[in-house]
């Protein structure tokens, strides 16, 4: 489990290609002594497990492995050596809960559309898959590239959300562009009341 608080801006140091299937190996200022090899660390809203760990000039790095199922789900498989991610570590029972509950697993991936400034702040309008846009409500959360972030509001399949500086500059929404792709969570919370509700008939 996560909450969508990004913590660290990893780069991918390199791509390897194994069958179907990608190697990541990704460059951090995680020290490598806090990483476990088999947990858990989201990278850009992507639940990957560590499976190697070292030391760089700057900080740390970690291996995961992405499957094929994963690769054609999300952003991951447009990436390559020197794309940046958002990085969060699992989280701690007695961790603050700062942004929402977020599982890493993503469930669409959507497009930017819309960029527009609005004061300091960064308006972002979002293309969500037509499946996924029952699931979004206005002032409700949503996860984009692994950040909990508010829905302004939402018109059909596309939402808006708001980027303050900050949010900028700790995370890769300071280079974000139209027509880029993003990996989306719906709240967890409104995908398992809709499932009631569907098993009820209502």
């Amino acid at each position: 489990m996560f909450t969508g608080i990004i913590t660290s801006v990893g780069e991918i140091a390199a791509a390897e290609r194994r069958g179907d299937d990608l190697r990541l190996r990704i460059a951090c200022d995680y020290r490598p002594e806090s990483l476990v090899i088999g947990a858990s660390v989201a990278c850009s809203g992507v639940c990957l497990t560590v499976t190697d760990k070292g030391a760089h000039e700057r900080g740390g790095w970690f291996a995961a492995d992405v499957s094929h199922e994963t690769l054609t789900k999300t952003t991951l498989g447009g990436l390559g050596a020197g794309d940046r991610l958002n990085l969060e570590r699992a989280l701690k029972v007695g961790d603050e809960l700062g942004g929402h509950i977020v599982t890493g697993h993503v469930d669409g991936v959507g497009e930017i559309v819309g960029l527009a400034d609005d004061g300091e702040s960064l308006r972002v309008t979002v293309a969500a898959p037509a499946a996924l846009a029952r699931f979004i409500a206005a002032k409700g959360s949503v996860t984009m590239d692994g950040a909990s972030l508010t829905v302004n509001e939402v018109e059909g399949a596309r939402f808006g959300v708001n980027l303050i500086p900050h949010t900028r500059a700790a995370t890769t929404f300071g280079a974000l562009r139209l027509g880029q792709t993003v990996n989306l969570e719906i709240d967890v919370l409104v995908r398992y009341v809709a499932r009631l509700k569907e098993a009820e008939g209502l």
